[in-house]
């Protein structure tokens, strides 16, 4: 590329972030144009979108496949129940009110994506804030970030996180006896900081109001049936890399989709065509556009002088290296899509990795999983970097757009601007307690 393409290519991918964080333009439509000004000056071109889809392939079919499941499952009639039950629990406080939204969100963010969480549960969430007349922005907000937080509770909770750990052969146990432990801390963080951040809804008391009586499932059967998906994909995301024949998660999450689709034709409860139309193509798109993107900057060539430049200004100091990760990638995961983002930064910290001679050469090949274990600590920070750097913005994570999306369909459009009320504050103190254990994590390891 010459210089004056790289420039350009920096400038269009500016100019996309600065239309969507001033709300000029729709985040998806304006990431479409970005896309379409690169293929027109020539500096992105067909097999470069291609090669940026085929990079978000993994992403997107596990919010898609989740997002089949999750329709599948609110078509049952069981989260009116789980409403009825929440609202009860919640004696009308709105700190109960908020310390119950972490305890329904955090464990099943752990064990499906935290996107599919969001769409799962933010319509009881809604529900239940609006027979407790609380405004629902705050509690959409809060579920996206303790969504994205729980999603550092296993390897499966979040893209960005399934990303690195994938990238470097780590296991489904190996996650959860070396990061889990941080995500456990990054949604204590959130609880501590609600009665600061959130202290009205905090303080709130109402008269509980009575409870709509639960309807009996009209498909009994169907209930059950689409609940078993639920587990069976779970375990596939938790077993089926261990399988004769490998099943990654979003394997897992097309298969259940699948599945989920062929349910809901065979019991006539919905329509595919409805099913696959009410899919939020908006996330999916500005997604898919976001990897095109930083295709594009990959292309630069400036994620490879920034491996080299890492090492010039930090040796092989892996320690500082990881603290700088955690701010970086951090910053970026909150202005960008954070999953193209972590995607990014992998090239760029194997590439250092392998300037520091710390890994040979080999490493920066695909399915390369011989990392030295005083490595693990860089990946861990990425991994915190990426996912909770996603809190920040509302374009940060797939949660967020999935949580903007509930709002928009219940007549609450979340701003830009309001979201960083909130999200900002609680990245940053998330960041600096993850600083901490990556630093514990470099003594323990070592």
């Amino acid at each position: 590329m010459t210089e004056f393409q790289i420039a350009l290519t920096l400038a269009v991918f500016g100019t996309v972030i600065l239309v969507i964080a001033v709300d000029l333009v729709d985040m998806a439509v304006a990431a479409l144009l970005g896309v379409s000004a690169l293929l027109a000056v020539g500096i992105l071109d067909s097999t470069d979108v291609m090669a940026g889809i085929d990079s978000a392939s993994g992403p997107l079919l596990l919010l898609a496949g989740g997002m089949i499941v999750a329709q599948t499952l609110g078509s049952t009639g069981i989260f009116d129940r789980i409403s009825s039950v929440y609202l009860r629990a919640t004696r009308g406080s709105g700190k109960r009110f908020l310390l119950l939204l972490i305890a329904l969100v955090a464990p099943l963010c752990a064990l499906l994506p935290n996107a599919t969480t969001v769409v799962l549960l933010a319509p009881v969430i809604v529900r239940v804030a609006k027979a407790l007349d609380i405004d629902i922005v705050k509690p959409l907000i809060l579920t996206a970030i303790v969504s994205n937080s729980a999603g550092l509770l296993t390897l499966v909770g979040d893209p960005a996180t399934f990303i690195v750990g994938h990238a470097i052969g780590m296991s489904f146990g190996e996650y959860i006896k070396r990061v889990s432990l941080g995500g456990l801390l990054s949604i204590v963080t959130v609880a501590a900081l609600m009665p600061l951040l959130m202290r009205d809804i905090w303080r709130i008391r109402r008269d509980v109001p009575a409870a709509p009586e639960a309807r009996p499932l009209e498909r009994p059967g169907f209930a059950i049936v689409s609940v078993a998906l639920l587990l069976g994909m779970i375990a596939l995301f938790i077993f089926g890399e261990d399988l004769p024949t490998r099943i990654v998660p979003p394997e897992t999450a097309f298969i259940a989709g699948s599945i989920a689709l062929l349910a809901i034709s065979a019991v006539h409860v919905n329509s595919v065509d409805n099913v696959i139309r009410e899919l939020d193509w908006r996330t999916l798109i500005f997604l898919a556009c976001t990897f095109c993107l930083v295709q594009a900057v990959t292309k630069t060539g400036l994620l490879q002088t920034l491996s080299l430049q890492f090492y010039e200004w930090f040796g092989a100091n892996l320690k500082v290296v990881s603290m700088n990760l955690l701010a970086g990638v951090g910053l970026l995961s909150s202005v960008l899509a954070n999953t193209p983002v972590v995607a990014a930064s992998i090239t760029m910290v194997k590439g250092y990795l392998v300037a520091a001679e710390v890994v040979p050469e080999a490493a920066l090949a695909h399915g390369f999983a011989d990392w030295p274990l005083a490595t693990l600590p860089v990946f861990v920070a990425m991994m915190f970097a990426g996912t909770l750097g996603g809190n920040a913005t509302l374009i940060g994570a797939a949660a967020n757009l999935a949580a903007i999306g509930v709002g928009a369909r219940n007549g609450a459009k979340v701003t830009f601007m309001t979201w960083l009320r909130y999200g900002v504050p609680m990245t940053i103190a998330q960041l600096l307690v993850s600083a901490l254990y990556v630093f514990a994590l470099f003594v323990v390891l070592a």
